[in-house]
């Protein structure tokens, strides 16, 4: 598919990507993707580089190593009380930051790449969304919609 087209990433990718902070918590996180009505977000480090990527399924999978190890801190701090199940659940989970959960293989190419490119590595990776990236800098996502609508108006 696209082989014949002369459209290049940079001719289709969404600009403007809302970006979120390694350090932001997961229900934030949460909330942005629901509000952008987008189902992942580059992950950005303090200086501004793309450090990873977070996806719906990355929020929603169990990280059973940290939930434990949050459980055990919880515990210790609670001296001997018995903590809700409920409580332990939420705190583990929405206050997480987006670093223990985020996919840290950054998927890219560059504004240039062909579509034909650009759809053969999503699906040698088996990705929903590749960055593009620009001389080190995020300017763009092309994501499967994106390249459903291009092949819609081709």
């Amino acid at each position: 598919m696209f082989r014949d087209s002369s459209l290049i990433a940079s001719d289709i990718m969404t600009r403007g990507i809302a970006v979120v902070h390694a350090y932001a918590r997961l229900r934030d996180v949460a909330k942005m993707m629901v509000d952008r009505h987008v189902s992942g977000l580059p992950v950005v480090d303090a200086d501004g580089n793309v450090v990873g990527v977070v996806s719906e399924a990355d929020l929603i999978r169990s990280d059973d190593v940290t939930e434990k190890r949050h459980d055990w801190w919880l515990h210790v701090l609670a001296d001997g009380y018995q903590l809700a199940p409920e409580f332990l659940m939420a705190i583990n989970e929405s206050e997480r930051p987006v670093s223990a959960v985020m996919h840290s293989e950054v998927i890219s190419v560059s504004p240039q790449a062909s579509l034909h490119e650009v759809s053969t590595f999503m699906s040698k990776h088996n990705v929903k969304r590749v960055l593009v990236i620009d001389d080190g800098k995020l300017v763009g996502i092309v994501s499967r919609t994106d390249l459903i609508r291009a092949m819609a108006r081709a």
